[in-house]
This record gives C-alpha cells, sequence and structure tokens, in this order.
C-alpha cells in the first residue's frame, strides 16, 4: 500500500500548526540526562550462543521530532547515546509526528552521528507512513541505518548467528510477516523488530520468534505508581503497553520510547532509552589441554 492511500489522521493541518507551537513555545528545549530513563534489561534466549551472551542492544524509539523534542534537544541526546556501552542499535518508529518538512535535514544529521560497533537497524511507524516513508528510507540510507521493513539480517560472531527481523508498521498495514518468516533460518534465535507492540499477538503465534522489541505507546504518557502499567491505551498497544511481558513462548518489550504525541505531559512515566543485554542459557565450554 502506498502513502497516499493509507487513510491519514483528521485534521492534518490543524495538528501540524498545534505541533510547531508545542516545540518552540516550551520554556526548558535543552537535553537533560536527568529527564531520561535508562532502562536495563536481561533477557534470556533459548539456543543463543555463547558469543552474543551479555551482547546489548540501544533501542530508541517514538522521537516525535518537531512534537516538542526540537533538533538541538535531539543532537545533545544523540551525543549522549554515543558514551553509552552497547554493541547495536535498534531503532523502532514514529521519527516524526505530523510535519517532516523543516526537520528531515536535523533528523538525518543526527541518526548520521549515531554510533555503533555492530550498526544500525530501523523499521518504520505510522506516522512516518503518514507523512513520507520514502523520504524516511532515504534518510535511512543516508545514516548507514539498514531498514529491516519486511526483512530480515543474520548476525555473526565467530560462528554463531541470530536473526534480526523487522516488520513495517500493522497500524498502516504494510506488515508482511511472512515475507520475514521465509527469510528466517530457524537454527537461530531470532529479534523483531515491530513498532506496534501488540503486533506480538501474531508474531508470538508463529513459534518463530524469540523477542519483539517495540514503541508506540509512549507508555501511555502516565503509569500508575506500584502498578507499573497505565489505563491510557491507543490502537495497537492495548494488550502491552508499556514494559516486559510473556507471550505465548516469546517476549515482549515495549518502550515507553523518548517523545509524546498530541500532548506533552508525561506522569510517573520519563522518556525511555533502553539497553537489551541478551544472555545465554547455555553453559559456556572451556577447553582444558
Amino acid at each position: 500500500m502506498k502513502d497516499d492511500e493509507i487513510e491519514k489522521p483528521q485534521a492534518m493541518k490543524i495538528r501540524q500548526g498545534i505541533q510547531d507551537a508545542m516545540t518552540y513555545t516550551l520554556p526548558d528545549k535543552k537535553f537533560s540526562p536527568e529527564n531520561i530513563e535508562l532502562v536495563e534489561v536481561n533477557i534470556e534466549l533459548d539456543n543463543l550462543g555463547w558469543n552474543f551472551h551479555n551482547y546489548r542492544i540501544l533501542n530508541i524509539c517514538d522521537i516525535h521530532l518537531g512534537q516538542w523534542i526540537n533538533p538541538e534537544y535531539l543532537d545533545d541526546l544523540v551525543d549522549y547515546l554515543n558514551i553509552l556501552n552497547y554493541d547495536l542499535i535498534t531503532l523502532t518508529g514514529d521519527y516524526v509526528s505530523y510535519v517532516l518538512d523543516g526537520y528531515d535535514k536535523s533528523l538525518e544529521d543526527c541518526l548520521k552521528k549515531l554510533k555503533a560497533n555492530d550498526g544500525k537497524f530501523g523499521v518504520l511507524g505510522n506516522h512516518d507512513h503518514w507523512m513520507d516513508s520514502d523520504k524516511i528510507r532515504e534518510i535511512f540510507k543516508h545514516s548507514d541505518i539498514v531498514d529491516l521493513s519486511n526483512s530480515v539480517v543474520l548476525l555473526t560472531k565467530n560462528d554463531e548467528h541470530i536473526n534480526l527481523a523487522g516488520v513495517d508498521s500493522c497500524t498502516v498495514c504494510a506488515d508482511d510477516l511472512d515475507k520475514v518468516l521465509a527469510e528466517l533460518d530457524e537454527n537461530y534465535p531470532t529479534i523483531l523488530l515491530a513498532h506496534e507492540p501488540d503486533f506480538a499477538r501474531q508474531s508470538s503465534q508463529t513459534g518463530k520468534i524469540d523477542l519483539q522489541i517495540s514503541g508506540h505507546s509512549h507508555g501511555g504518557q502516565f503509569i500508575i505508581p506500584k502498578f507499573e502499567t497505565t489505563p491510557f491505551r491507543g490502537p495497537n498497544s492495548t494488550k502491552y503497553p508499556v514494559g516486559l511481558y510473556k507471550v505465548e513462548d516469546m517476549i515482549q518489550y515495549t518502550s515507553k520510547g523518548l517523545g509524546t504525541n498530541s500532548f506533552r505531559i508525561r506522569i510517573n512515566c520519563k522518556p525511555e532509552i533502553t539497553i537489551i543485554t541478551l544472555k545465554s542459557k547455555n553453559r559456556q565450554k572451556i577447553e582444558i589441554e
């Protein structure tokens, strides 16, 4: 389905106007690490080779550049990310909100500046399609980000492997899980990037995905204290809106994301950067001579 055939939200021009007003009238527009939550998650995967034990994946999502996150904020955020300890970067969608023109160069510059020893891999979100998915994919290309929309790459360390896969946004019916499954090497564990967390209901049914990483929900922008969940759940984030879940035999992780949509308010729900550390269940073999 082409972007011009996708049903877009009502009153786009009004939303765009509100977005610009939000971005340039806020008093605190500078990035500060104290206002971001760095979430560390350990995840054990079956059949994970020992060479991937303690492998660290930095995930960022829902930047929504131009909707209170301005280019200067994002540039400082990237500087902060680049000093963290990780091996690979995943990006799980919604890089812009209702305006792309005027922000595309800043987005490209910031994504290009992101550093990762083992590469940068991403998928698109619904907002990216509403704005212009072709432009976002061009930004990916110029920023050395591998577009994993409905595709798979094989990560390799020595003689051990992981399938890193992605699906395009299911909100706009751009996902093609069958194509992804056809490309998987079933001998190795599989990590799936999917913007919408409720896609886990489909991916978990295959029995071929070990971990799905998502965003989209912004954690509901309000998390109930002690319960660590949210009452505010939008389309495709009603079942798995925030944090860690077990869905069938698959692990689902939903990030609270960096930006917000419509309203800037976050209550007990800081913007999130996630580092997922993979753990092997296999015992390490030590050769004794």
